[in-house]
């Protein structure tokens, strides 16, 4: 049985200034909501943050960029976050930026305790500087390392109290690959069920890779709303 924490305040206690943190989620889809807001809440500082975007500017992870809790920032694209823009620009915030396959498979990395890998992504462009460079088949590859972090937060759909997880459709995106690579897991989950009420057939992220659960609704934002007139 994993610990089932009463609160998202109590969920990140043990997260602290300096922090590393992966974050799950592809924009507004499957973050963390609760978990996040909690960190803002905390008001810690000089977190390093992995996750594929920055939210946007009044959500997610946007929310703990516009109060500067953010130092670092490794992801795939700046977003719909004209803050995170301004910050880049301005040279307020440190940022990383790696093509999201790249990303993708450095964080399964750092789960699957893999340290490096070589990839023919960023070859020739600002991505590849100061990295080791080999050639496979006639064809350059650029040496990426894997990713960890301190902790690992991640949006489930249902977990049952041993902490097995199932991700709902499309936040299956990036929250498998950050719960296997955080050094501490914590899953914000829609609902929670006694063991064996889940399918070991329909277990996506094992509990091996979990160490706390809070069951937590959700506002489930949309990024950018698109309407037609018929």
């Amino acid at each position: 049985m994993k610990p089932i924490y009463s609160s998202a305040k109590e969920a990140v206690e043990q997260i602290q200034d300096g922090a590393t943190i992966m974050v799950g989620g592809f924009g507004l889809v499957g973050i963390p909501e609760q978990l996040i807001l909690a960190l803002v809440d905390k008001g810690i500082t000089n977190l390093t943050v992995i996750s594929n975007n920055c939210g946007v500017d009044e959500w997610g992870l946007g929310l703990l960029l516009k109060n500067k809790q953010i130092k670092k920032m490794i992801g795939s694209y700046v977003g719909e976050n004209k803050e995170f823009e301004r910050q880049v620009l301005s040279g307020e915030i440190e940022v990383e930026l790696t093509p999201q396959g790249t990303l993708a498979e450095k964080m399964r990395a750092g789960g699957a305790g893999i340290p490096a890998f070589f990839t023919p992504a960023g070859v020739g462009t600002t991505v590849a500087e100061g990295k080791e460079i080999r050639e496979f088949d006639g064809k350059e590859h650029v040496l990426e390392h894997a990713l960890r972090a301190d902790f690992a937060l991640v949006r489930a759909h249902k977990a049952d109290k041993m902490g097995n997880l199932i991700y709902n459709k499309t936040a299956q995106n990036f929250n498998p690959l950050a719960a296997a690579a955080g050094k501490i897991t914590i899953a914000e989950v829609e609902e929670i069920v006694e063991i064996g009420d889940i399918n070991p057939n329909h277990v996506q992220t094992p509990s091996i890779y979990v160490q706390g659960l809070l069951q937590a609704d959700q506002e489930k934002r949309i990024e950018r709303l698109t309407t037609r007139t018929v």
